[in-house]
């Protein structure tokens, strides 16, 4: 890893209050290191820190990408309701999802309309609302 994305990484979760871990450190690193946005699978992540030479279980990247997620570095997104994507982009945005290669993508924001959305149930409120757009090729 180089020292820029090591620095990324470590100011990333400094802005969030997170002890700065090793294993924290490196996959801080891996997500946010090059300044782009990722999507990635714990699986996905995880095969990335083995690439990288580092020395980090895949419960420990499940538990950190939780962590993140907790701390607003990261959020969830679900798909097929099994499968679960982390995506750093914090911002309120839809997805495009690839149902052939499995990738989850960003769609334009600017190109989605939600005109109305149901009423939600007595004590409840809606706190978000996540789309994915699953698209097969031709």
């Amino acid at each position: 890893m180089t020292v820029m994305a090591a620095e990324r990484g470590k100011e990333w979760l400094s802005g969030a209050g997170l002890r700065p871990t090793r294993q924290r450190l490196s996959l801080a690193g891996l997500l946010v290191g090059d300044g782009q946005d990722r999507h990635v699978t714990a699986e996905s992540l995880y095969a990335s820190v083995l690439q990288s030479g580092e020395k980090v279980s895949l419960a420990t990247v499940y538990n950190t990408l939780r962590a993140f997620c907790q701390a607003g570095l990261m959020r969830e997104i679900m798909v097929d309701g099994a499968k679960s994507y982390f995506d750093t982009n914090m911002s309120d945005h839809p997805h495009f999802y690839w149902e052939d290669s499995e990738e989850l993508m960003d769609a334009p924001s600017d190109q989605l309309e939600i005109c109305r959305l149901p009423e939600a149930p007595k004590g409840a409120e809606v706190s978000k609302v996540d789309v994915v757009i699953r698209l097969r090729r031709k």
